[in-house]
């Protein structure tokens, strides 16, 4: 089983924000556990006694909200950094790997930005699976997982659109259940994917790369082609 974690970055409804990002992190199920505990040392340096009561979240980190603001900025910072090398460069490409969705929402024409993006990303994770199938004759199956405060119902009506009457590329045949949505505060893996879509964020609405290019390498690709980053610009 693999385990695809998402997140969002951006508002749609912001006319501030060019951009909308949907992204995250694939997790083959027996690595969720090793991910997890190298996240939870990124978060201990800032609670030895209850990492748990730290989050690790992209924007609160780095605008010093969430209770973030009483740790230096270069701390929280690096902190960003050691999460994304620790809880995917270390574990790419064998056990993660990255999708992720960078919407300009003014290149849309009365499309929603989040349909958009979950379309592309939903039918390059079920590509990835059949490529594991068609490689290896290994026949792994796959769910989405999302943070709570995604639009749940919305998202669940279109991933059974997708896989009974189709998307733009045909149906999705590997995903073992509809989304599941979790509460980011008790999910390292959703706080992960918030950074990874964060990452892509600072890249593109603020020409700021130096998360992503921690990252860049660890999207999804077979041979020279990337398939788990999708642009539209």
């Amino acid at each position: 089983m693999h385990l695809l974690y998402l997140d969002e970055s951006g508002s749609v409804s912001d006319p501030s924000q060019q951009y909308f990002v949907l992204a995250g992190v694939a997790v083959f199920e027996r690595t969720a556990h090793w991910v997890e505990q190298k996240l939870n040392d990124v978060a201990a340096q800032f609670n030895a006694a209850n990492p748990n009561s730290i989050e690790l979240h992209g924007s609160p980190m780095r605008s010093g909200r969430e209770g973030w603001k009483s740790h230096p900025l270069p701390s929280s910072l690096q902190a960003i950094q050691d999460a994304l090398t620790s809880g995917v460069t270390s574990f790419h490409p064998k056990g993660v790997r990255l999708f992720g969705a960078v919407i300009r929402k003014d290149t849309l024409s009365g499309e929603d930005p989040v349909e958009h993006a979950f379309e592309h990303l939903t039918s390059r994770f079920d590509n990835f699976l059949q490529r594991i199938y068609a490689k290896h004759n290994d026949a792994q199956r796959g769910i989405i997982l999302f943070d709570k405060s995604s639009t749940e119902r919305r998202i669940q009506t279109l991933a059974l659109e997708f896989k009974y009457n189709g998307h733009t590329w045909g149906k999705t045949r590997n995903y073992a259940e509809v989304p599941v949505f979790l509460d980011s505060r008790a999910s390292r893996l959703i706080q992960l994917a918030d950074l990874v879509a964060f990452a892509l964020f600072r890249a593109y609405e603020h020409q700021d790369p130096v998360f992503l290019d921690t990252i860049r390498h660890c999207f999804d690709s077979e041979a020279n082609t990337v398939h788990g980053l999708y642009v539209k610009d």
